[in-house]
C-alpha cells in the first residue's frame, strides 16, 4: 500500500492530552508538508492552540456537531482526523464520521504500558482497539520479523507534576475565559469549576499526600503479612466508563471485598491502591469503611493514595483490577491477575478467568513467556516511549510518531509487514 505525499494530507485535529503536545505535533506534521487544522471546543483548547489562522472554534449547540463535521471535512478536503481518546460523545460522533468517509483516525492514549509509554493507534484505542482481536499466537507470527531487544522501563518518571499542572491550567482557562464558548459542555460529569478546584487541590496538597502514603506504605511492607492488591482507576476514565460492568468505584469495590472476605485465608490482607491522580471525587474512604465492617475485614484492609507500584507489587500474592493498564505492570512480575472490563491485555494466557472467591484462595500464576510476547509486541507497535506533559517527554514521542502516522501501514500491520521503523532504547535514568 502507498501513502499519498504528506503535501496531499489535511490533518484535522479535535481535543487532545492537557498542555501543547498536539500544537507541537501539528507544527512537525506541517513541516512535514501535510496542512493542519484544530477544532477547538472551549478556552482551554483555543490556548494550547496558539495560531489562529488554522483553528476552527466549534460554539454552537452539541446536536449541531456531527453536522458541523461532516461540512468541516469537505471544505478542508480532510483526509486525517486527530484525537485523544475515542469515547468521548465528540469524538466518538467522530471517528464514526470518519471512517464512513474513508478517512485515517488517529488516536492517541495513555500508555498501555504506562508510566514511560504513550499509545498510538489507528482506528480505536482500549475496549475499540485492534489488539482486542489479536491473538497472542498472531503477535508472536508478526514478531519473527524484528530482532529488537525487549526495552526495559526507565528507573524513574517525572510527568506526573506536568500532567496535574496542566490538567489545571485547562480547566482554569475554560473556566474564567470561556465565554466564547457558552454553549460548551464537558464530558464528565463535573462542572469546569468543581474539576478546577480538584485539580488545584490535588496541586496543592502533594507534599501532604505523599507523606500519608509514605507512611501507609511503610505500614504494609513492614506488616509481616500476605498481601492482595486491588487496582483501582478514575471514575471519570475513559476506559473505567465505556468498557467496564461497574458504573463507579464503590460497585467494584463491593464485589472486591466481598470476594476477599469468602476467599481469602484469614490471615491475608488487602491493599486498596488508589489512582496517583484520584482527587477525592469519588468517596473511596467511606466505602472502604462501611465495607471493612460489613464483611468483618477490620484490620485487615489497608488504603493507598496513589505513588508507585513497583515496591507494593514486589510482595503481592495476586492483584485484581477493572481494566486498569497498571495491570501490565502485575503481569511483567509474573503475579496472578484476575480483571472485569474489556482490556487490551486480557489474554487467556495471563488473565484469570476464576471466580473471585476461588481467585483469592488459589490464584494460578500467569504464563510469563506469552506475557513477554505480548509486551514486545506492543513495545514494537502502538507503545511510543515519551509522554504527553514534559518537555522531555514530547521531544521523545515526537521523533517517532509523525512518520508513524505518516506511513501507509498502521503500527500493528507495519510489523506484520517488516516496513516497521527501528524504535529507541530506552535509556535508564539513574
Amino acid at each position: 500500500m502507498i501513502q499519498p505525499p504528506a503535501s496531499t494530507r489535511t490533518f484535522l485535529f479535535l481535543q487532545g492530552p492537557h498542555g501543547p503536545f498536539f500544537w507541537r505535533l501539528g507544527q512537525m506534521l506541517r513541516r512535514a508538508g501535510a496542512r493542519v487544522h484544530r477544532v477547538g471546543f472551549n478556552a482551554g483548547d483555543r490556548a494550547f492552540w496558539p495560531e489562529r489562522a488554522s483553528y476552527i472554534p466549534f460554539r454552537d449547540a452539541p446536536d449541531l456537531w456531527p453536522e458541523t463535521l461532516r461540512r468541516l471535512i469537505a471544505d478542508h478536503a480532510v483526509t486525517d482526523l486527530v484525537l485523544y481518546g475515542d469515547t468521548r460523545p465528540v469524538h466518538a460522533e467522530a471517528v464514526a464520521i470518519a471512517r464512513a468517509a474513508g478517512l485515517n483516525v488517529h488516536v492517541f492514549e495513555e500508555g498501555y504500558m504506562r508510566p514511560y509509554w504513550i499509545t498510538y493507534e489507528r482506528g480505536g484505542s482500549n475496549g475499540h482497539s485492534r489488539l482486542m482481536e489479536m491473538s497472542v499466537a498472531e503477535m508472536r507470527a508478526a514478531l519473527a520479523q524484528s530482532d529488537m531487544d525487549t526495552a526495559l522501563p526507565p528507573a524513574s518518571w517525572g510527568d506526573m507534576r506536568h500532567h496535574i499542572f496542566y490538567g489545571a491550567l485547562y480547566h482554569s482557562f475554560v473556566l474564567f475565559l470561556n465565554r466564547n464558548y457558552r454553549r460548551f459542555r464537558p464530558h464528565r460529569t463535573l462542572s469546569v469549576g468543581q474539576e478546577f478546584a480538584l485539580y488545584l487541590g490535588r496541586l496543592c496538597f502533594m507534599p501532604f499526600q505523599s507523606l500519608e502514603r509514605r507512611i501507609a506504605t511503610w505500614r504494609v511492607r513492614t506488616g509481616g503479612f500476605p498481601y492482595h492488591v486491588a487496582l483501582l482507576q478514575l471514575e471519570h476514565d475513559a476506559s473505567f466508563r465505556a468498557h467496564s460492568p461497574f458504573a463507579s468505584m464503590t460497585e467494584f469495590l463491593e464485589v472486591v471485598l466481598d470476594g476477599f472476605a469468602r476467599g481469602a485465608p484469614a490471615h491475608h490482607h488487602l491493599v486498596i491502591k488508589d489512582h496517583p491522580l484520584e482527587d477525592g471525587r469519588a468517596p473511596i474512604r467511606a466505602t472502604l469503611r462501611r465495607l471493612t465492617a460489613a464483611h468483618g475485614l477490620r484490620g485487615r484492609v489497608h488504603y493507598l493514595r496513589g505513588g508507585k507500584l513497583a515496591h507494593l507489587l514486589n510482595e503481592a500474592r495476586s492483584a485484581v483490577t477493572v481494566n486498569s493498564t497498571a495491570a501490565q505492570q502485575v503481569l511483567w512480575r509474573g503475579i496472578p491477575l484476575r480483571t472485569f472490563g474489556a482490556a487490551v491485555y486480557a489474554k487467556p494466557e495471563f488473565v484469570s478467568t476464576l471466580p473471585l472467591p476461588a481467585f483469592f484462595a488459589r490464584a494460578e500464576r500467569p504464563d510469563r513467556r506469552a506475557y513477554a510476547d505480548y509486551r514486545r509486541f506492543l513495545l514494537e507497535t502502538s507503545q511510543l516511549p515519551g509522554g504527553f506533559y514534559s518537555t522531555r517527554g514530547r521531544r521523545q514521542v515526537l521523533r517517532q510518531v509523525v512518520d508513524m502516522m505518516l506511513a501507509p501501514d498502521d503500527p500493528y500491520d507495519a510489523l506484520r509487514c517488516g516496513t516497521a521503523a527501528p524504535r529507541q532504547q530506552l535509556r535508564l535514568v539513574p
